[in-house]
């Protein structure tokens, strides 16, 4: 079970934000109108209008990590096991056999610490995360809202989408969480949980692999 962390020993600072990616008010960015016979422009347009996700140029389309959230990456196993940690409205996208959870801006940054508090750092761990100046390969939204046509074989969608209209940063997991305070999900009990599985995972795959006989 994970307890309350030290504040000495491990001290919780408000992330911190790019100065390139510092508008986090709600101010709109320039809306795209929909066009259904341009399907990758009414995808960003669905990112940048109703979310308020900023996207980087170019296509495939991606999304600017460490603005409004970061990215864990974990295998989709374990992934499935740390869902109880989350808030209903968290969104949880996956990719092949990978799963990628949203959490609070400048959680990747705080990710090697809580992984040495938890004592799991000495471990080869398949548990990554993307954060500031980063990006990601964006999920198709949910609803048939862009053309299938757009999807691609082994593409990301969401599992728990996001929902358009509202602010994600209170459902994603963050440090201020601990002590329960607020409604935000606990971002350490989430990293631990995430890291027993991605362990119990990589021991599971090393025994199923066949014997080397010389």
């Amino acid at each position: 079970m994970v307890g309350s962390v030290p504040s000495a020993a491990f001290p919780v600072v408000p992330p911190a934000v790019p100065e390139a990616a510092s508008v986090t008010s709600p101010v709109p960015f320039p809306r795209r109108p929909l066009d259904p016979d341009r399907p990758a422009e009414s995808l960003r347009g669905w990112y940048e209008n109703e979310l308020g996700w900023p996207t980087v140029p170019g296509d495939p389309l991606r999304l600017r990590v460490g603005v409004r959230f970061d990215v864990l990456d974990v295998p989709a196993e374990a992934g499935r096991a740390a869902l109880r940690h989350l808030a209903p409205g968290s969104p949880v996208a996956v990719r092949g056999d990978r799963m990628r959870l949203l959490v609070a801006a400048g959680s990747a940054e705080e990710l090697p610490g809580i992984l040495r508090w938890l004592e799991w750092d000495a471990l080869p761990l398949d548990l990554t995360a993307t954060g500031a100046g980063g990006a990601v390969e964006a999920p198709l939204p949910p609803g048939g809202r862009v053309r299938a046509a757009t999807a691609v074989q082994g593409a990301a969608v969401w599992v728990r989408p996001p929902v358009g209209g509202c602010e994600i940063e209170a459902s994603l997991p963050t440090m201020s969480a601990l002590g329960g305070v607020g409604g935000a999900p606990d971002l350490v009990r989430l990293v631990d949980t995430l890291a027993t599985h991605c362990h119990r995972v990589r021991l599971w795959r090393a025994c199923a692999q066949p014997l080397a006989f010389s």
